[in-house]
C-alpha cells in the first residue's frame, strides 16, 4: 500500500510512482499551476514533502534546461493526477524517470485539495511517504514522531557549494558580484549573468576576511532551506558587511539572514508562502506586484529596530515582504523576484542593485529604494 501520513496521523492513500522507497519531510503545499521542475529541483525545498494544488503534473515532461539545480533536492512529492504522457516541444524526459533517476518517491491520486485545507488549518507539519509494502502506517508515524522538525534545522549549509567557483566573467566586467550559496537557484545566477559583471559563488561557511579577499563591489545573500536563526555563520558574515557598507541584497533566506544580521528577528509561519501567484505591495508607491514566493519563516514585523524600513508587504497576511537598511547600503526582499516558476515583475530589484549605484563607476548602490 502506497500513503503518505502526516504528524498529526491522518493518513491519506494514493498510487505510488517514481522510486519504491519511503522519505519523511515537512508536509507543505504549492500552488503554483506551472514550474513543477523548477519547484523539485529548487535547493530551498531540501527537506519538505511538496503537495501540488495544481491537479494535473508531468504533462510537459521535463528538460535539462529548466533545472534549479543538478538534482532534486524536495523530499518527496504528491499530485492529485500524474500525466505519464507528456507533450512538449522541450521535453526530454518523463517526470516519472526524473523521479526515479533522483530516487525520489511521489504520490498520485491524492486528494490534494483535502490535504491542503488540512495544513491550511492545522499547519506545516512533518509527513511520510511511503511506496513499498515492508513499512505500515504505525511504522512510519512512529518514524514521524523521532523525527526533526524545520524549527531549529540548520539545512543550507547541505545544499552549498563546497568551494567558491567563477559564474562569469565577461571581458566588459564593471563590478564582482559575490554570491553567498545557501542554496541558490540557477535563475538568480542566470539573470545576473544579464548585467555586465564578474560572479563568484562561495560557499556558506566562508569567513568575512576570505571573503573580502575576492575585492566584491556587492555581496548577494541567496534563497535556501531551513531555518534562517541556525544559519550563524552568514548572519555574522551579514553583520560584518552592514558594518564595513559593503552592498547587500538578500533574497529570500537572504533577506531573513539580513534582517537577523541588523538586529531583527524571525519566526515560523503556519503554513508558509509557497507559490507564483502571490500579491506583494511596495509601500513607498502603492504599486501592486505579483510575486513568486518560497518560504516558511518570516521577519517578525515586531521586531524590527527602527534602521530597518519595510519597502514591500503581503497582501495575503500584510506579512514582511522586503526591506532596506537606513545606515548601509542594503536591502532584501522575501521572495523570488528571478521567478521560475512565476513571474518576473519584480526583476526591477536587480536593476536597482546595480543602477542605482552607478555600475559604470564600478559602485553598487549606496541606498535601497523606498
Amino acid at each position: 500500500m502506497a500513503f503518505l501520513i502526516l504528524a498529526d496521523g491522518t493518513l491519506f492513500q494514493g498510487k505510488a510512482i517514481g522510486a519504491k522507497t519511503h522519505a519523511l519531510g515537512e508536509m507543505v503545499f504549492n500552488t503554483s499551476q506551472t514550474g513543477y521542475q523548477e519547484i523539485l529541483t529548487d535547493p530551498s525545498y531540501f527537506g519538505q514533502i511538496i503537495n501540488f494544488t495544481t491537479p494535473h503534473i508531468g504533462n510537459v515532461g521535463v528538460n535539462q534546461a529548466d533545472h534549479e539545480s543538478e538534482k532534486i533536492h524536495a523530499a518527496a512529492a504528491v499530485f492529485r493526477d500524474y500525466s505519464p504522457h507528456f507533450s512538449n516541444w522541450r521535453a526530454q524526459d518523463s517526470l516519472e524517470n526524473f523521479l526515479l533517476k533522483h530516487h525520489i518517491a511521489a504520490l498520485t491520486e491524492i486528494d490534494t485539495r483535502a490535504l491542503t485545507l488540512h495544513l491550511r488549518e492545522q499547519g506545516s507539519q512533518n509527513g511520510c511517504i511511503v511506496t513499498v509494502d515492508s513499512i505500515t502506517p504505525d511504522q512510519a508515524l512512529s518514524m514521524l514522531q523521532s523525527a526533526p522538525t524545520m524549527q531549529g534545522s540548520h539545512l543550507a549549509t547541505l545544499v552549498s557549494t563546497k568551494k567558491a567557483y567563477l559564474y562569469a566573467d565577461p571581458i566588459d566586467a564593471l563590478a564582482h558580484i559575490v554570491v553567498v550559496d545557501c542554496g541558490v537557484k540557477t535563475a538568480i545566477l542566470k539573470t545576473l549573468a544579464t548585467y555586465p559583471i564578474k560572479i563568484s559563488v562561495v560557499p556558506d561557511t566562508i569567513s568575512f576576511t576570505e571573503l573580502t579577499s575576492f575585492s566584491p563591489d556587492g555581496v548577494l545573500l541567496s534563497n535556501g532551506p531551513g531555518d534562517p536563526e541556525s544559519c550563524e555563520s552568514v548572519i555574522h558574515l551579514a553583520s560584518q558587511l552592514l558594518e564595513q557598507q559593503i552592498p547587500v541584497f538578500g533574497i529570500c533566506l537572504g533577506h531573513q539572514i539580513l534582517a537577523l544580521a541588523a538586529g531583527a528577528k524571525t519566526r515560523k509561519m503556519k503554513f508558509g508562502h509557497h507559490g507564483a501567484n502571490h500579491p506583494i505591495k511596495c509601500c513607498k508607491t502603492g504599486t501592486v506586484f505579483i510575486s513568486s514566493q518560497n518560504h516558511g519563516f518570516v521577519v517578525d514585523e515586531r521586531s524590527l529596530p527602527e534602521h530597518l524600513i519595510t519597502t514591500h508587504i503581503s497582501l495575503f497576511d500584510g506579512t514582511i515582504a522586503g526591506l532596506a537598511h537606513r545606515n548601509a547600503p542594503a536591502f532584501s526582499f522575501q521572495g523570488h523576484p528571478e521567478a521560475n516558476p512565476g513571474p518576473n515583475e519584480l526583476m526591477i530589484l536587480f536593476k536597482q542593485f546595480f543602477s542605482r549605484g552607478a555600475v559604470c563607476q564600478k559602485t553598487l548602490i549606496l541606498r535601497a529604494f523606498w
